[in-house]
């Protein structure tokens, strides 16, 4: 199946992984090794409500290409049968937008793309 075709739902769901896993390296390096602390910190980064709120701050900056966009909303407007518990449906949905981003930048490996995105979310979320 060509990576394009791919639902929303699927980007995400390989997304949240990837950027899941940038937080994790992110954290290690900060010198972070307690369980409970990482996965605290890790939370902040992950949560439906900051990945919204990314999401949000980098379409303020236009950060986006028109192609990216159009994954993203993609993501966002897949049929979402359920939400996270403490998020609103909107927000749970754009969460799911970014991370369709996520997963669609690192299926095509477009690793620098993907490295530029995690940077401009860094700096949002310093």
């Amino acid at each position: 199946m060509d990576i394009k075709e791919y639902n929303g739902t699927s980007l995400a769901y390989i997304g949240d992984a990837v950027m899941s896993l940038y937080v994790r390296e992110m954290l290690l390096e900060l010198g972070y090794q307690k369980p409970n602390v990482l996965q605290k910190k890790s939370v902040a980064w992950v949560s439906a409500k900051a990945q919204a709120d990314f999401l949000m701050k980098l379409k303020e900056k236009n950060f986006f290409t028109e192609e990216e966009w159009n994954i993203i909303l993609r993501g966002r407007n897949t049929n979402i049968s359920s939400h996270a518990k403490n998020a609103s449906v909107q927000t749970y949905r754009l969460s799911t937008g970014l991370e369709a981003l996520f997963g669609y930048l690192y299926l095509t490996k477009q690793e620098t793309r993907l490295n530029e995105l995690w940077q401009a979310i860094k700096e949002i979320g310093e």
